[in-house]
């Protein structure tokens, strides 16, 4: 929505103020209800989702080394989770009343999902009024995200960030498509990105993208490809209906049918990002559609070419970029001492002077703290960094809050494949609206 203007022009003064570990890796010290058998030390359970090394456990593990030193009676247990199994092994565990203690994550899995469900903690104490101002500073729309309808806080956040695509620059200056995109701001319309994939494909590039829809991994890169195809609201302004049924909507989406139709695009009915991300790190494809900091970093060993950052084309050429903003929340397991150890783990790795910066450079991203300053500055991270938060001003609206977001999630990428398996378009859209509202309307009650 092009009239969120309270985040950027925050993100715009605050400047520079501003994945994927193998599924069911554990680290850390080990232990079983709340204390050890000396009864001195509370043990509590950490999962983490692959957020840049926050995926990586030789950097959790020190992290949690530094957090021993000054508070060893707590001890911490990890298990890392990846985007393809992850939810399931949460819900499981949920189900089966073995939820972790703590998680990181953002807040349309610990506020939208599992905070609605009655299963997190209230971490309004954490909350205090120096946090919610340095916090505040950066994107009111933070602060909003990280607490429900009813004003509860169920994440402490740690870091945000721009989604964006990628394109493999040197195969774009072979076919001569350079010339459609604006290097200085990084952007291009919809019309110069057909014309970019025209130009590739008469230079003999066999796939230029592939649009994955085999599930919800990655898939803000298509939300964010087809709403800014002709500047769709995916949501309404009150975040309680999903809008993509818009005459602007539909035509997005009947633009990237009319492209794969076309031989242009391609489409993957039985991949998600992960499997994009590879094809794209090989060279095989000649661009990403779920790019960020984090992702440039985490393939930077397998890329022998230039991954170039971009935004999404739009047809005005200023396009809406999804946000992420990932933090942590607490599973009410109902152990009051390892819900106090694990608030006393959130304070030191998000708000710790020392820690807190080098918790924000472990992800990747940005700091929704102001005080941090530019956590990149004077390493070598700096200029690689400076690209993507030229990216932070073009943020849209946060609309992952909206309740019935994991049942959109699913309905999303079935109607994709609906759509490119030669399904009626208008057709696929409207019954994913259909189930995407009608999930929101049972989250919210009606």
């Amino acid at each position: 929505m092009k009239n969120w203007k309270k985040w950027l022009s925050m993100l715009l003064c605050a400047g520079m103020a501003t994945g994927l570990a193998a599924c069911g890796n554990s680290s850390g010290a080990a232990g079983e209800g709340g204390s050890d058998a000396s009864g001195d030390a509370t043990a509590i359970t950490l999962w983490t989702y692959p957020i840049g090394s926050w995926g990586d456990a030789a950097t959790v593990d020190s992290i949690i080394a530094a957090f021993n030193e000054q508070h060893p009676d707590i001890q911490v247990s990890v298990e890392y989770l990846d985007y393809t199994s992850g939810d399931d092994q949460v819900t499981a565990a949920i189900e089966a009343g073995t939820a972790p203690d703590l998680i990181m994550e953002g807040p349309e899995r610990l506020v939208t999902t599992w905070g609605a469900a009655g299963k997190m903690v209230d971490l309004s104490d954490l909350w205090d009024d120096e946090a919610l101002a340095d916090i505040s500073a950066v994107s009111e729309a933070v602060v909003n995200a990280c607490k429900s309808s009813d004003g509860v806080y169920y994440e402490y956040p740690l870091c945000m960030n721009a989604h964006c695509m990628a394109i493999n620059y040197e195969v774009f200056e072979e076919a001569g498509a350079l010339q459609y995109i604006d290097e200085e701001t990084r952007t291009w319309t919809t019309e110069d990105f057909g014309k970019a994939l025209q130009a590739l494909v008469d230079s003999g590039v066999e796939t230029t993208g592939v649009v994955y829809c085999g599930g919800q991994g990655g898939d803000q890169g298509t939300r964010a490809l087809a709403r800014n195809l002709y500047s769709a609201d995916f949501t309404n302004e009150d975040h309680t209906e999903w809008a993509m049924n818009s005459e602007a909507g539909i035509k997005g989406l009947q633009q990237l049918a009319d492209w794969v139709d076309a031989g242009l695009l391609s489409y993957d009915s039985g991949a998600q990002a992960a499997d994009e991300l590879q094809l794209f790190a090989n060279g095989t494809i000649a661009m990403s559609f779920c790019w960020n900091a984090s992702n440039e970093s985490n393939y930077a060993e397998q890329v022998d070419f230039t991954a170039y950052a971009m935004t999404f084309p739009s047809d005005d050429g200023v396009p809406e970029l999804d946000g992420g903003i990932y933090g942590f929340g607490i599973f009410d397991n109902g152990d009051e001492a390892k819900i106090e150890a694990a608030k006393t783990f959130i304070e030191f790795v998000c708000d710790d002077e020392t820690q807190g910066p080098e918790s924000v450079v472990a992800s990747g991203f940005f700091p929704v703290r102001s005080s941090f300053g530019n956590v990149y500055e004077g390493s070598d991270q700096e200029e690689r960094m400076t690209v993507f938060n030229s990216m932070m001003p073009y943020l849209g609206d946060y609309y992952n809050v909206t309740p019935g977001w994991a049942e959109q999630r699913t309905a999303w990428w079935n109607m994709l494949q609906n759509i490119f398996n030669g399904n009626d378009l208008e057709e696929s859209v409207n019954t994913y609206i259909e189930t995407a509202n009608a999930a929101t309307q049972a989250a919210m009650g009606e």
